[in-house]
């Protein structure tokens, strides 16, 4: 894995837009940019007008570019349910939502396992992510429309990184499913930043790593906590309501909130992006 100092040389040096090369894992936050705890609403009237000229896309993994969370529910619930959580009754859909959904499994330790020690929890953790890549291995679908926007992404030349909570062995995984190797220009692990998602630390690095402003960017996120956190970078988030409910997205500051990538939503703001661009 190529170092973070020549990782970051390679969007430092290059007018390429498009970059034809395995992601790079960055690891650590670089000093560039100073770190807010704070996350904020953008909300901007629904329109991402506002970012034109647009220079690039950051995309969350889990649930964003892939409907990965009944895998993740399947998972949680008969491990919980196999050491009695909640006296042995299986989690629903709505505790999911509401708990687990978009948080990094350190911060779930604390939420389902506060009186386990810490080694026992993460090994907890750590079991439940291998069931849910096995799960992944065989069911995994991407949203609706994907493909369609990333000849989009391509054809403008704009830059693209993903950025997720998930672990390094699940993001690999779910992007080499995807087929998504050679599209995105760098991959944010949360796990190896100072602090994850709701923070923006994760986001911050990614719009350092590609050397872009949060003023022409705008993230997919699908998670109260990935849109807190690309907020909080200074970005719109556009809320991915493929299992979340719509008003949560919105409540959290997402700019709007899309069912899959087909969503006319979605391309009437992409065109007008692209409208503001050309000259009069």
């Amino acid at each position: 894995m190529a170092a973070v100092a020549t990782s970051l040389r390679l969007f430092s040096t290059t007018n390429d837009p498009i970059l034809r090369r395995k992601p790079n894992f960055s690891t650590t936050i670089p000093s560039a940019f100073s770190v807010s705890s704070n996350s904020y609403s953008i909300n901007s009237n629904a329109s991402l007008s506002f970012i034109a000229p647009l220079e690039a896309i950051l995309f969350d993994i889990d649930g964003t570019l892939c409907d990965s969370d009944p895998l993740h529910f399947y998972a949680f619930r008969d491990m919980l349910q196999e050491i009695g959580f909640n006296n042995g009754s299986p989690i629903d859909e709505e505790f999911f939502i509401n708990n687990i959904s978009g948080k990094h499994n350190e911060e779930l330790c604390n939420v389902l396992l506060p009186e386990w020690e810490v080694e026992k929890a993460m090994k907890f953790m750590v079991d439940k992510e291998a069931l849910f890549r096995r799960l992944a291995a065989e069911q995994l679908e991407p949203i609706s429309g994907l493909e369609k926007l990333c000849k989009w992404v391509e054809d403008l030349g704009l830059k693209r990184a993903a950025v997720t909570n998930a672990p390094r062995s699940n993001a690999e995984l779910l992007i080499s499913m995807l087929k998504l190797e050679d599209f995105f220009e760098v991959i944010v692990l949360a796990e190896e930043c100072a602090r994850a998602k709701p923070f923006p630390d994760p986001y911050l690095k990614a719009l350092n790593a590609l050397q872009i402003s949060p003023n022409h960017t705008f993230v997919f996120e699908d998670s109260v906590s990935g849109i807190k956190a690309a907020n909080g970078a200074g970005m719109p988030a556009v809320g991915m309501a493929s299992r979340n409910p719509e008003q949560m997205l919105l409540d959290a500051g997402a700019t709007f909130v899309i069912k899959d990538y087909n969503d006319p939503k979605l391309w009437e703001n992409l065109e007008e992006i692209v409208q503001q661009k050309l000259p009069l």
